[in-house]
């Protein structure tokens, strides 16, 4: 894991961005029920450059040296004042299990101290996502909340997990 690291996005990420994106399994952790387009994700990755404060996002690539991309590590509603952001990740699945979302929070977690300032982080995750709140838990992200049918997919409503950790 020595060689593991946070980059930027990069035009180069398109098609595997394209590929997480467009996952049909995944949209419903990320309240989507639609694909992006190349075109939309081009111009988002061309945005990522601007200030965390200014797009209030900022998603960053979880991979090594030889640009292998292992995932996709997401600061979201960035609160300047508040200093909180929320964040997501995802693992590609032929990936996961192996240490490498562990790996990512660790990063995320000491860039977001470093270089924003951050003092909490939270993080949405269904119930039914047992790797996601295993992980959060071992990260020493503490379970504040349980929101009761929060989200609709699948024909059903799901219960979500709400993790915050102090940075401090």
């Amino acid at each position: 894991m020595d060689g593991v690291k946070l980059r930027a996005l990069e035009p180069e990420d398109i098609d595997v961005l394209y590929s997480i994106e467009n996952n049909k399994e995944l949209w419903k952790y990320s309240n989507r029920n639609e694909p992006y387009s190349k075109y939309t994700l081009k111009k988002y990755i061309e945005i990522q450059n601007q200030e965390i404060s200014e797009s209030k996002q900022k998603r960053f690539v979880l991979s090594n040296n030889d640009k292998i991309v292992f995932g996709f590590i997401d600061l979201f509603d960035f609160e300047t004042f508040h200093r909180r952001a929320g964040i997501g990740l995802v693992i590609l699945s032929n990936y996961r299990n192996k240490g490498f979302g562990l790996k990512g929070l660790e990063l995320i977690e000491y860039h977001s101290k470093l270089y924003y300032n951050l003092h909490l982080l939270y993080a949405n995750v269904a119930y039914e996502n047992k790797e996601s709140n295993l992980l959060f838990k071992k990260m020493k992200y503490d379970l504040v909340g349980v929101k009761k049918k929060w989200n609709y997919y699948d024909n059903s409503f799901h219960d979500e997990c709400l993790y915050q950790k102090i940075l401090d």
